[in-house]
């Protein structure tokens, strides 16, 4: 078992990862809970292949353990859903000192958190995530949030968990899409602050396309580093934590312009990475060669979703992300693989540039 820690101002924690982790959770949760209640909330296709296991291992440690279950996907992510979760807690006679279990993807660790951070004020919450995007990127660092029709979360808290507890084994499970839309996530952490994550992601791709378990190890490993050291320096994104946000403020966009219906988060994210990189690289800011190597080990893993979207309403999105201040948008843009800079001068026509290029290429 690797054990990662996060250390930030409101709570310090530990991520802890190894293969067959969920089988022995019971074994390493059971002290953090104690005697208080728990409550496992997860959506019906997680439930129906580890909700079991999960439970089994909990009440095999003494821990009282009762599931509850969300819908699933994207469009969920709204404040109704808090809402439902909240009512079921308190038919359940959940209290103050219970604690919450979130078992699932990115959006069930996102609204999970959020739910967690304003029932009764405040209750603790453990990250079990079951997807590649959750457990590189959702579950760790406290971000919780719900989308409105305006944008994606545009509502939400900084809530950091108990613990986060990650198995790559759940990953056999996971459809083929989904899979590849995660990896996207972690291959941001390499462009970002690891150049040797991203040259495994470059000597590896048929290792990880194929779900080798030493090599997917490695790469949710290193990912996790990643984000643990920038989290524990910037805990609320004052400054250094918004590099994690390459790609993000161009597929939040993109997300919300196609109505959460056409792309993974992961896959938006992956086409906000290229539009990144076109723009950094338009604006003198990132080399030919390093930009060829950026855009193709994104798209070597696979074929991207095409969009329906029009360049203007996209543009015209960006103004509602959270990162906008006074009307200024911020980009983060590679300068070399391993480092990135956060920009708020890009021009608008360099932004419809690349905008339009990856609207074409989505196409082709």
């Amino acid at each position: 078992m690797i054990r990662i820690p996060v250390r930030t101002p409101s709570r310090s924690y530990n991520v802890l990862l190894g293969s067959g982790l969920l089988r022995g959770a019971g074994e390493h949760l059971g002290k953090l809970v104690g005697n208080r209640r728990v409550f496992v909330v997860t959506v019906p296709p997680v439930r129906r292949r580890w909700g079991k296991v999960l439970l089994q291992s909990l009440v095999a440690a003494g821990v009282q353990a009762v599931a509850l279950e969300m819908a699933d996907g994207e469009r969920v992510k709204r404040l109704a859903t808090l809402e439902k979760l909240a009512e079921s807690l308190v038919k359940l006679k959940a209290d103050r000192n219970a604690t919450l279990i979130a078992l699932g993807g990115g959006v069930t660790c996102d609204v999970v958190g959020f739910l967690a951070s304003v029932y009764m004020r405040g209750l603790d919450v453990i990250q079990i995530p079951t997807t590649v995007l959750a457990q590189v990127d959702a579950a760790i660092g406290g971000k919780t949030g719900v989308n409105l029709r305006s944008g994606k979360n545009l509502l939400g808290t900084f809530h950091q968990p108990l613990a986060v507890l990650i198995d790559p084994t759940v990953l056999s499970t996971l459809p083929s899409r989904e899979y590849r839309a995660g990896l996207y996530e972690s291959l941001k952490c390499g462009i970002i602050g690891n150049a040797g994550l991203f040259r495994l992601f470059e000597e590896k791709r048929r290792e990880i396309l194929d779900r080798d378990p030493v090599v997917i190890e490695k790469v949710i490993a290193e990912s996790v580093r990643l984000k643990a050291r920038v989290v524990s320096a910037d805990e609320r994104e004052g400054g250094l934590r918004q590099v994690l946000n390459l790609g993000h403020t161009i597929g939040h966009a993109l997300e919300a312009e196609t109505r959460y219906t056409q792309l993974l988060h992961g896959e938006a994210v992956a086409w906000g990475m290229i539009a990144a990189t076109h723009i950094a690289c338009s604006t003198g800011r990132l080399d030919g060669v390093m930009a060829e190597r950026i855009t193709s080990a994104i798209l070597g893993f696979g074929r991207l979703p095409s969009m329906k979207v029009q360049t203007a309403g996209v543009v015209k999105r960006l103004h509602s992300d959270k990162k906008t201040r006074h009307g200024v948008v911020h980009f983060v843009l590679p300068k070399q693989i391993g480092k990135v800079e956060i920009v708020s001068d890009v021009p608008a026509t360099v932004v419809r540039s690349a905008v339009d290029e990856i609207r074409k290429l989505s196409q082709k």
